[in-house]
């Protein structure tokens, strides 16, 4: 009687022991289960695959090229107010004086001075540039993965960076001389008779600095949206 029971507790050990390990077994194939079908699930929504990491892991690199794309739009825009305003300020400035008689004047043009009339060309071409690039920048807003258009814009925008930051700096140094003089090379202030026409050069700096500042940070930009595709 003692080794009957001892056999009906062995056999109940031995079926709980069953019963567990074909618990685990069960939470183990039911775990495999889900995992495979969430995986399933990742890749058919397209948000995972194989070697390679998720997008909404790396931030969203087509979401962030898009606001890039819509910024740099923006900032053209600017860049052509600028320049045109820049163009048509210098393009306009003259200023006459007479003297002793009506017969005889003094004249202040900008078109006497080589780099007034370098600083009007320079901005009217970078002015038109602008122009003929906003269709791909809204083509960027559009097509935000673009690589090839984006590649090409930031070779000419560099160039006209560099032609625009030339026209303005030769334009500068005439500026500050006609304010300032040279008492060394003899060359006196004019601003103090022609005030307007000064004040109208001056004032034209502005517009083309400003769009200087605004092509630095649009070469930034589509530098940084292409190194997101790469």
């Amino acid at each position: 009687m003692h080794f009957d029971c001892l056999q009906v507790i062995h056999l109940h050990i031995n079926t709980d022991v069953l019963f567990l390990i074909s618990s685990k077994q069960d939470h183990l194939h039911n775990t495999l289960v889900l995992q495979t079908q969430f995986v399933e699930t990742m890749k058919g929504e397209g948000a995972l695959e194989i070697g390679e990491p998720s997008r909404a892991l790396i931030g969203g690199a087509p979401y962030v090229n898009k606001d890039i794309s819509i910024f740099d739009f923006i900032l053209r825009v600017v860049a052509i107010i600028g320049t045109l305003a820049s163009a048509i300020a210098m393009g306009t400035s003259h200023e006459t004086l007479p003297f002793f008689t009506q017969f005889i004047h003094f004249k202040a043009k900008y078109s006497d001075l080589p780099s007034f009339t370098f600083f009007v060309v320079a901005n009217s071409i970078v002015c038109a540039y602008l122009v003929f690039t906003l269709p791909l920048s809204i083509l960027h807003v559009i097509r935000s993965r673009a690589r090839n258009t984006r590649l090409f814009l930031v070779l000419f925008d560099t160039v006209m960076l560099v032609l625009l930051a030339s026209g303005a700096s030769a334009a500068t140094s005439i500026v500050y001389l006609a304010h300032t003089g040279d008492a060394t090379a003899n060359w006196f202030s004019i601003c103090r008779q022609f005030h307007s026409f000064c004040e109208r050069v001056s004032g034209s700096l502005v517009g083309s600095f400003g769009a200087i500042v605004a092509f630095i940070i649009i070469i930034f930009l589509s530098a940084s949206a292409l190194s997101r595709r790469w």
